[in-house]
């Protein structure tokens, strides 16, 4: 039994492409290309000295004394927050400009919520002069504006989604339209592992450097590549594909994924897709979707841009269903604690989705020996704001 997609991108029942005839041609040309190129020895070699010296890979496994003193185990945090634009959003994007350069786009588009991964798309557009346009939910820009500056300033041009709940899920419909229009020049950037077959498989191998750093740090600190538990907070869920990726078949090792419940599961604000969620197709990809009992795709809330997302990557819906992973949600408020928690015993500030990580630490009680690798995934600079109003600092 594995847990990675198979040849036609299903993990389990979840996955695939369920796509209109019009982006047929699009996704079909990256299937029959992407794991080709990604084996290229000329792509390995960019790639690799890219992550190095423009990303700032390898990323540090800092052992928290702190944190592990007050919750008596052992913790260590895969420092992803340190990586050129403030979280692991970076990794993919240099994969998928260099892949759509040898497939010889000369457009990119992206869709982005909190606003890291349009910048890291605008970053590595920047990085290769190609144009950028990214889509973001007109409520999001506003929450995060700090990012949009940064996609403004890097040449991106930000356009606005202006219908629905006007968040991730509208930004990523209104991306998949101008895909659909500018079929041939035009590269789509998927932030996530979530939309149709080849994505969610392709960026999860472009996060799986996180998992691969992981097994050989704890080699070095731990005399052992694998952790008891692995912890990673799940929207789309791309930083938690990374931290699980080369782990997913070896049952020793724990797979703790963190949602979003918002102002809590069954409050009616809530992003807690595995507890309210029923199978269903969004994006492309058939997954786990909180959706209405006619199939109306059910409109998500969380505090934090990055995990307000009515369904989870095709992964991830596997993962939960299939009982290998376990799937805790974390409302706003235990979020915003464990952030402000982090902050002042590790002096780390982690972004709002990554906090919902560390909120777990309260609810799962963990033995004094076991090695706990929690996903440092993003910094909380870009929610300081947010921090600001909620503590009234």
């Amino acid at each position: 039994m594995t847990y990675h997609a198979d040849e036609k991108g299903y993990y389990g029942q979840f996955g695939g492409a369920y796509i209109p005839e019009m982006l047929y041609p699009n996704t079909e040309e990256l299937r029959q290309n992407y794991l080709q190129i990604m084996e290229e020895p000329s792509f390995v070699n960019e790639f690799q000295s890219l992550l190095r010296d423009y990303v700032g890979r390898p990323t540090p496994l800092y052992f928290a004394n702190r944190l592990s003193d007050k919750y008596q185990t052992k913790i260590y945090l895969k420092r992803e927050d340190l990586c050129h634009t403030g979280a692991h959003k970076v990794n993919n994007t240099i994969g998928q400009i260099l892949m759509a350069k040898r497939l010889g786009k000369r457009r990119i588009i992206a869709e982005t919520g909190a606003g890291q991964h349009g910048v890291a798309t605008a970053t590595v557009c920047a990085l290769m002069g190609i144009e950028c346009v990214v889509y973001m939910g007109e409520i999001d820009i506003a929450r995060q504006a700090p990012n949009v500056a940064r996609m403004k300033m890097l040449g991106a041009e930000v356009r606005p989604a202006l219908s629905g709940s006007r968040t991730l899920k509208d930004a990523t419909n209104e991306a998949i339209r101008d895909w659909i229009n500018n079929p041939v020049d035009t590269h789509y950037i998927i932030g996530s592992v979530v939309g149709p077959h080849p994505y969610p498989d392709m960026v999860a191998r472009f996060q799986a450097v996180i998992s691969e750093e992981i097994q050989a740090q704890l080699i070095e600190k731990e005399g052992t590549p694998n952790p008891d538990y692995l912890v990673a907070c799940v929207g789309g869920g791309s930083n938690a594909a990374g931290t699980y990726y080369h782990y997913l078949d070896n049952e020793d090792v724990g797979i703790i994924a963190v949602e979003a419940a918002g102002k809590g599961i069954h409050s009616g604000d809530s992003a807690a897709t595995s507890a309210l969620g029923k199978v269903g197709i969004i994006h492309g990809s058939k997954t786990l979707l909180m959706q209405t009992q006619d199939g109306q795709i059910t409109e998500p809330y969380s505090i934090s841009a990055g995990l307000d997302y009515p369904g989870v990557g095709p992964m991830h819906a596997n993962l939960y269903t299939s009982g290998r992973g376990e799937f805790i949600s974390i409302t706003d408020d235990e979020a915003m604690t464990a952030g402000l928690l982090l902050s002042q015993l590790e002096g780390i500030i982690p972004a709002i989705e990554t906090s919902h990580a560390f909120a777990i630490l309260d609810y799962k009680k963990f033995q004094p020996d076991d090695i706990v690798v929690i996903n440092l995934s993003g910094r909380g600079d870009k929610d300081l704001q947010t921090y600001i109003d909620y503590f009234k600092l």
